[in-house]
C-alpha cells in the first residue's frame, strides 16, 4: 500500500507516546514537525532525522504561542494534514488532597494546551477541505479511576471537546479521533507524573495501594508505545476513522466495565429518569 508523505504536527515529542508516534511517521516517510519544551529537547528530536524533523519549543499553555507555532510552520514547512494533540501529563492524589491550583494546571495543560493547537489548526484544515485531528486522552477519559480524578477529570472534558468538533467540522473532511490509550511502557507513571502529598490518613487504605502498586507497575506495563504508533498511523489511512480509538486490552477491560456500570444505572433508575418529563398531551386527555 503506497503511502502518501504527510506532514504532522506532534506536541510533546520528548519521550513516551508523542516520541512513538514522531519515529513511526518518520518510519513511514512522513515530515513531523514535534513540539518540545526546551533547546536540549528540539537539538535531540532533530537528530532523529535532520530532513524531515523541525522542532518547535512550545509551552501549550501559551495560547498566542500555540497560534503563532501553528501560523509558521503552515508557511515554512506546509500545510498540517494530521495533529496529534500528545502534550500532557498525569496528576496523582486523591480529590480532597489535591489543591485547587494544582487542579488548575493540569486542566490548564491537559485541556486548554490541547484545544488551543485544536482551535490553531482548524482554519487551515477547514480551508483545504480535508485533515485529521487527533488527541491523545486516555481509558480515564471515559471511566474513572480512584486516585486519579483530576486527570480523568480532565481526559473526560477534552473527550467531550474532540466529540463535539468532530460533529462540527464532519462536512469540511476534516476527521477528529480521540485516542484512548491503556497502561503503556512510558514516563507516565514515572518521570512525567505529578503525585500530591499526603495529608489524611482516612484515605491510606484506599490509596497507599494504587500509588505502590502503578510505581511498580511503571517500566513492566502492557502496552507497546510502537503499537500505539502503529495503530494511530493505521487510522490515518482509513476513509471512515474512528471518533474513538482505544489502546490496549487494559484499556478495553476497564472501559467495558465501565460503560457497564452505567448501563446498569440507566436500566435500574429507568421508572425514575422517565418519571421528570411533562405528562404528554394525549395521556392527560385520556
Amino acid at each position: 500500500m503506497t503511502h502518501m508523505a504527510k506532514t504532522f504536527l506532534i506536541t510533546g515529542v520528548s519521550s513516551g507516546l508523542g516520541r512513538a508516534f514522531a519515529v513511526a511517521a518518520l518510519d513511514a516517510g512522513h515530515t513531523v514537525v514535534g513540539t518540545v519544551r526546551n533547546d536540549t529537547d528540539a537539538a535531540a528530536f532533530t537528530a532523529l532525522h535532520p530532513e524531515r524533523v523541525h522542532a518547535r519549543v512550545l509551552d501549550v499553555t501559551d495560547d498566542e504561542a500555540v497560534f503563532a507555532v501553528v501560523d509558521e510552520v503552515e508557511k515554512s514547512v506546509g500545510p498540517i494534514d494530521a495533529l496529534i494533540a500528545n502534550a500532557g501529563y498525569g496528576l496523582e492524589g486523591t480529590f480532597e488532597e489535591t489543591s485547587l491550583s494544582d487542579l488548575r494546571a493540569q486542566f490548564d495543560v491537559n485541556v486548554f494546551g490541547a484545544a488551543a493547537t485544536v482551535q490553531a489548526v482548524l482554519p487551515f484544515m477547514r480551508g483545504r477541505r480535508r485533515g485529521h485531528i487527533l488527541a491523545v486522552t486516555s481509558m480515564g477519559g471515559l471511566t474513572s479511576f480512584p486516585g486519579v480524578s483530576a486527570y480523568c477529570g480532565s481526559k473526560y472534558a477534552l473527550e467531550g471537546i474532540l466529540e463535539a468538533v468532530g460533529k462540527e467540522v464532519a462536512a469540511f473532511g476534516i476527521h477528529v479521533t480521540a485516542v484512548e490509550p491503556g497502561s503503556f511502557r512510558t514516563d507516565w507513571a514515572g518521570r512525567s507524573m505529578t503525585r500530591t502529598p499526603r495529608t489524611i490518613p482516612d484515605y491510606d487504605d484506599l490509596f497507599e495501594p494504587i500509588r505502590a502498586a502503578r510505581r511498580q507497575a511503571s517500566g513492566q506495563q502492557l502496552g507497546d508505545p510502537a503499537g500505539a504508533a502503529a495503530a494511530v498511523l493505521r487510522v490515518l489511512d482509513e476513509p471512515e476513522p474512528p471518533a474513538h480509538l482505544v489502546l490496549g486490552s487494559d484499556a478495553l477491560r476497564l472501559i467495558r466495565a465501565g460503560r457497564d456500570a452505567l448501563d446498569h444505572d440507566l436500566r435500574t433508575w429507568e421508572d425514575l429518569t422517565l418519571s421528570t418529563d411533562f405528562p404528554r398531551e394525549a395521556e392527560v386527555s385520556r
